[in-house]
């Protein structure tokens, strides 16, 4: 009952607010740079699929689930001249619930690659495509009758993104701007919207040694109202086919990460989200699988780190 109780709660303070945060977050996200990122369409020289499931609060009727496939493709990998670009292209597909919202969204990226010297690239790129959004009053329960809760609502609006990305040899930066087009939903509330986010991410990556490499990070989530939130992780690379890694969310959890990489062009990755906000007594945590495959080949006998953002 308890349970029940919390996630209503929180469900219909996110109708009310309608200013919350829209977008679903994914604690894996420094290895799906693709997935948040339209600018890093076609940024490796072959075909990158990712595929990725969150059960967020595991064990919590109605709570968050949320995952994603995406596929990034090089369209020229060769300049003819000075800071002449490389394009690419991709395409994305997510889906997100939470309680009795449920979320699909279909993107197809375009990106152009600029290198203003061997290890110095800027990239801009955009999503565009349709998100589609229903909402089910059947399980909402409110004290006294509201027929703005009541309200159901199915519908398709235009999606789209920008993206900006800047990397050396060794460093990395990004920035997201999401939901670019404030379509008014027609119910539920009585302004709800698709609300304009901002995202902010980094990463270094530091060689401790011929066979280790440590790869810290950062993203800021910058929702239109609320505090941002904001994730610091660090990850170990041992031999470019094992990495371990920590991580910590300022607004809800401890995350530790692994991942493995098999047959040269895959690898697997698991995140575990220790719940520290108000929701730790009636919830199980946070998993994150996620299956990565590269058509690069890197030699067998590398052992150094591959650069997240390659």
């Amino acid at each position: 009952m308890m349970r029940q109780f919390l996630l209503y709660t929180g469900v219909l303070f996110c109708i009310l607010s309608a200013g919350a945060q829209q977008l679903p977050q994914y604690s894996q996200w420094s290895l799906h740079q693709f997935s948040l990122n339209p600018a890093h369409a076609g940024i490796k020289k072959c075909v990158d699929v990712h595929a990725l499931a969150r059960a967020q609060w595991y064990g919590f009727d109605g709570a968050p689930q949320s995952g994603f496939i995406t596929a990034s493709i090089p369209l020229r990998s060769r300049r003819n001249k000075f800071l002449s670009a490389r394009h690419g292209t991709g395409i994305k597909f997510e889906r997100d619930q939470i309680g009795q919202f449920l979320t699909h969204r279909l993107n197809v990226a375009y990106a152009a690659h600029f290198n203003f010297t061997v290890d110095n690239r800027l990239s801009l790129g955009i999503y565009g495509g349709f998100v589609q959004f229903s909402y089910n009053h059947a399980n909402s329960v409110t004290i006294d009758p509201d027929p703005t809760v009541q309200n159901e609502a199915n519908f398709i609006a235009p999606d789209a993104s920008f993206g900006a990305w800047w990397n050396g040899k060794n460093y990395y930066f990004g920035l997201i701007l999401q939901n670019l087009i404030p379509y008014k939903w027609p119910a539920p509330g009585t302004d709800s919207r698709f609300r304009f986010h901002t995202t902010l991410n980094g990463g270094y990556r530091y060689r401790a040694s011929e066979n280790v490499s440590l790869l810290p990070g950062f993203i800021a989530r910058i929702p239109p109202a609320g505090p941002p939130s904001i994730d610091l992780n660090v990850m170990a690379d041992f031999k470019n086919q094992v990495a371990f890694g920590l991580g910590y969310r300022n607004t809800d959890a401890l995350i530790v990460f692994a991942s493995f990489k098999f047959k040269g062009q895959f690898s697997i990755n698991y995140s575990f989200d220790y719940v520290l906000s108000s929701l730790r007594p009636g919830t199980i945590n946070t998993h994150e699988f996620s299956l990565i495959y590269s058509g690069c080949k890197r030699p067998s006998s590398s052992t150094y780190s591959c650069p997240l953002f390659e």
